[in-house]
């Protein structure tokens, strides 16, 4: 009965049917043109959720996850088929043919050990190659582990569009006001979600072209209703609590009145914030549900802080005021105190899981193209010519001609005599 080669080795054919196919697979995801077609599917997708209204949903299905787990597994395996190549080249170096993008040297003839010591005093790892005859070769390499750079730095983009891929459909943002007191969850409220922030307060310092020269706002982190850090927001400096990212986005006054009936029931002991303009000037109202009344408010004078008050009824006005802080007036059947000004701030809390992918993929392809064009692998081969001498083959990575490298190099080998 014959025996397969599979079998005699222990393998049954499934196992090595398998083995086969999961080669294939893996040659056919580390090949450029597919990893291309990948990443260009990845921006197409990214970019219908950018412009469609509810594109959103595109980035939030499997088939979007299996595309993300594509591109990482091509990113792999183009290192994993590529890494040991090259690992074999720095530890074993081969030879350097002669041709384009090759650089020649001529050198007087000197013993095969004296060249392997010299090219190492240079730094290069080398090693002689004998044949019949009494022919040789030795062939080195310089910095062999750069060349890991230019692998890594393919794994590092593959990094950054995984970033920007699982910001983009994984991450959230969360947009809401405050008054000073209020509290809000960071992001949609679901079962054991308790990370929150209260504004406790704002302010602003602002110069004599009325920009704003310091705007302070001063917030609470809580979890699980318990306060945990203070912390003070301002532009470009967001603050940061069980990984998300709360930015102020805007602010704006906010009046702070009492309404009481006639007879002294209170209906409103509140600030109001002012989030509409109407003539320039910044607007709000507030319902009083109980006595079927509108108070509508309007900053009429900033210079002196005068509050407009208007009460409405139905669809008609019934009667309108104006106040400075601390003062009260009767405005049609309704008490109004105007306590003084506050400020609202509108916050926006976000969530990216991908941003560790996304800076990491950042800083690895900074220092691997760094390494790749500052540090770039030289491999040398020299070979005896039929005339005497030598002859010494130096080639760089691309955008790289080592010419002063050469002539460093033959003016060592030719006085290594």
């Amino acid at each position: 009965m014959a025996v397969t080669r599979a079998e005699a080795g222990g393998v049954t054919p499934t196992a090595d049917r398998l083995a086969r196919a999961a080669e294939r697979l893996l040659r056919s995801a580390g090949d450029g043109r597919v990893a291309v077609a990948l990443l260009v599917a990845v921006g197409l997708s990214n970019a219908v959720a950018a412009f469609l209204p509810r594109g959103a949903r595109i980035l939030e299905g499997l088939p979007y996850a299996f595309l993300l787990g594509a591109v990482a597994l091509s990113g792999v395996a183009a290192v994993a088929l590529r890494a040991p190549a090259a690992w074999r080249d720095w530890q074993r170096p081969g030879p350097v043919q002669a041709g384009a993008g090759a650089l020649e040297e001529g050198v007087p003839a000197v013993e095969p050990e004296v060249l392997l010591a010299a090219l190492d005093r240079a730094g290069y790892r080398a090693r002689l190659e004998s044949g019949r005859g009494g022919r040789w070769a030795i062939h080195g390499v310089r910095r062999g582990w750069s060349r890991f750079a230019g692998l890594l730095s393919h794994l590092a983009l593959v990094a950054i569009v995984l970033g920007v891929a699982i910001g983009a459909a994984f991450g959230s943002e969360t947009v809401f006001t405050l008054l000073p007191g209020d509290q809000a969850l960071l992001d949609t409220p679901e079962p054991g979600f308790s990370a929150a922030v209260r504004l406790d307060g704002f302010d602003a310092d602002f110069g004599p072209d009325a920009r704003p020269r310091r705007v302070d706002t001063r917030v609470t982190f809580l979890r699980e209703g318990v306060p945990v850090r203070e912390s003070v927001l301002r532009v470009n400096e967001p603050g940061d609590f069980d990984g998300y990212l709360v930015h102020p986005w805007t602010y704006g006054p906010a009046a702070r009145i009492r309404v009481t009936t006639l007879d002294g029931s209170a209906l409103l002991d509140a600030p109001v914030p002012l989030e509409g303009v109407r003539d320039g000037l910044p607007v709000g109202s507030t319902e009083l549900p109980s006595v079927g009344m509108v108070v509508g408010l309007a900053l009429t004078d900033p210079s002196t802080s005068e509050l407009g008050v208007s009460v409405l009824e139905g669809a008609g006005l019934v009667d309108a005021a104006r106040l400075r802080p601390g003062q009260t007036a009767r405005v049609g059947a309704l008490e109004v105190t105007f306590d003084r000004f506050d400020a609202w701030v509108t916050l926006l809390s976000r969530s990216d899981p991908g941003m560790a992918f996304l800076f990491g993929g950042a800083a690895l392809l900074a220092s691997t193209l760094a390494i790749a064009f500052w540090l770039p692998r030289r491999r040398v081969s020299i070979r005896p010519l039929p005339a005497g001498g030598a002859r010494i083959v130096l080639r760089g990575e691309r955008f790289d001609r080592p010419t002063d490298e050469l002539a460093r190099l033959a003016e060592r080998l030719g006085g290594s005599r």
